[in-house]
């Protein structure tokens, strides 16, 4: 089949499949660097065009990576659904595109279809999608998960509670902690990134997150996320884990630059499954992911940056995850370089985690020197909160003083649920009753001074 189309009086021709991806891709800084983006908006039209008459089969059979070459691309082939795949084997890209947005394809037909579906035919169609598209396929999309509380519900969203400190200050984190209970944050997970990498100090944080959790009973999960030779080897140790983190990427290489494989995030599974210390349900993991780390890790073979992303979803979907979070600005304008990029960015990691069927959030996020603001991620929020995604990050003030990034507050939430008529995950909005933190509505109390969480917890920053 030629890949070949014309747009006005030129023709434009693409050299392989790798080629129309990355051109057919909306423009980003990104690709852009690595010299594989359209060269013009014509060219990106042409590119598309290609793409919408692709047999979806092609994405399948014709790997962009070498299957001899990439452990990820071995998962990709191998774990193929065919008979999940068949209602859409005979469609090409554009016809699969309709597919998606017709009213008579729901949730149901979604995740059955989700096993059947490969990161490179998620991705392709995605190109075809105005961000409208993006949000109405994704809302039909419901991945439920569950340790101690059920995350990804209709009507609900859940929030991390982020309490990071530059210097892992017991202190300061419990303040945060404080804070972030009293705005009702923390059904996702209460996840620490730690500034030490000592065995000591990580024992430390994840003995502090157990003994709150079980102090109030609390019905979520902790994470401290350290590499996660450091979770296996904390496991060994005794130490109470909850769920285990890793950032992982869409190649081989890629993954090698974090320290990992496949075989290690196995391992890592099943010490964490071994503790049985979810009381709802198995679900482990917390995988983080963000366009451009293939990129700049020199890994991404020539792959544009959503691509390779969406391969990403595809480690993530083979160990069982509670939590999938996209990072979505935190790497920096190099790679999604303003407020437009990446709030595009973020719809499309979305979308194509949901399709695969994963259990997808968002760190609706940017760093100081892109050019974005708190405005754009207020409209990526809302934008993700109506395409359903599954969580968010609460972050004290919504500026990390360890990462040095923006992202969302204990605040935002707060609208969003409002504006959108959100809920929490319901184990933990009825604990949040039975604390006196929130009406039977949900609505948060105001604090008061013989509350039980806030005595105890201002007693011991005292």
């Amino acid at each position: 089949m030629s890949l070949a189309a014309a747009v006005g009086v030129r023709r434009y021709a693409f050299a392989d499949l790798r080629e129309v991806l990355a051109k057919a891709s909306p423009l980003r800084s990104g690709d852009a660097m690595a010299g594989i983006a359209a060269g013009s908006a014509a060219e990106r039209v042409a590119a598309c065009r290609v793409l919408a008459d692709l047999p979806l089969r092609r994405l399948r059979d014709e790997q962009l990576i070498a299957y001899e070459s990439d452990e990820v691309t071995r998962l990709i082939v191998d774990s193929h659904d065919g008979a999940a795949f068949a209602p859409v084997a005979g469609q090409t890209v554009g016809e699969f595109r309709e597919w998606l947005l017709a009213d008579s394809t729901g949730q149901a037909e979604l995740a059955a279809l989700a096993p059947g579906l490969t990161p490179e035919m998620v991705a392709a169609v995605s190109k075809l999608m105005r961000n409208q598209d993006l949000i109405a396929v994704a809302r039909k999309c419901r991945v439920v998960t569950a340790f101690r509380d059920t995350i990804g519900l209709p009507g609900r969203l859940a929030v991390r509670l982020q309490p990071n400190h530059p210097t892992d200050d017991a202190r300061g984190i419990a303040a945060a902690l404080l804070d972030g209970l009293m705005y009702g944050v923390g059904d996702a997970v209460i996840g620490i990134n730690p500034a030490s990498d000592s065995p000591a100090a990580l024992a430390a944080l994840w003995r502090m997150l157990d003994e709150l959790i079980a102090r109030f009973a609390i019905p979520t999960q902790s994470c401290v996320l350290t590499h996660v030779s450091s979770q296996i080897a904390a496991i060994e140790a005794g130490l109470p884990v909850d769920l285990v983190f890793q950032s992982v990427a869409g190649t081989e290489a890629a993954n090698a630059g974090f320290g990992i494989n496949l075989a290690m995030l196995q391992e890592a599974r099943e010490a964490a499954l071994s503790l049985q210390r979810g009381t709802l349900g198995e679900h482990v993991m917390y995988f983080e992911t963000g366009q451009g780390s293939a990129l700049s890790a020199n890994a991404h073979h020539g792959v544009d940056q959503q691509t390779c992303e969406a391969r990403a979803y595809a480690v993530a979907r083979q160990f069982k995850p509670l939590l999938v979070n996209s990072v979505v600005g935190f790497i920096g304008p190099e790679y999604l370089y303003d407020g437009k990029q990446i709030i595009r960015a973020g719809l499309e990691d979305h979308f194509c985690g949901k399709l695969l069927g994963l259990p997808m959030g968002c760190d609706i996020c940017y760093t100081n020197h892109a050019e974005a603001d708190q405005d754009d991620m207020d409209n990526l929020l809302v934008l993700l909160g109506t395409a359903g995604v599954n969580f968010i990050m609460g972050v004290p003030g919504a500026d990390d003083i360890m990462l040095n990034y923006q992202s969302t507050s204990f605040h935002d939430q707060l609208f969003v649920r409002q504006a959108l008529g959100l809920k929490r995950a319901p184990e933990f909005e009825s604990w949040l009753q039975a604390m006196g933190l929130a009406d039977s509505d949900g609505r948060l109390l105001p604090a008061a001074a013989d509350q039980r969480l806030l005595r105890d917890l201002t007693r011991g920053l005292a």
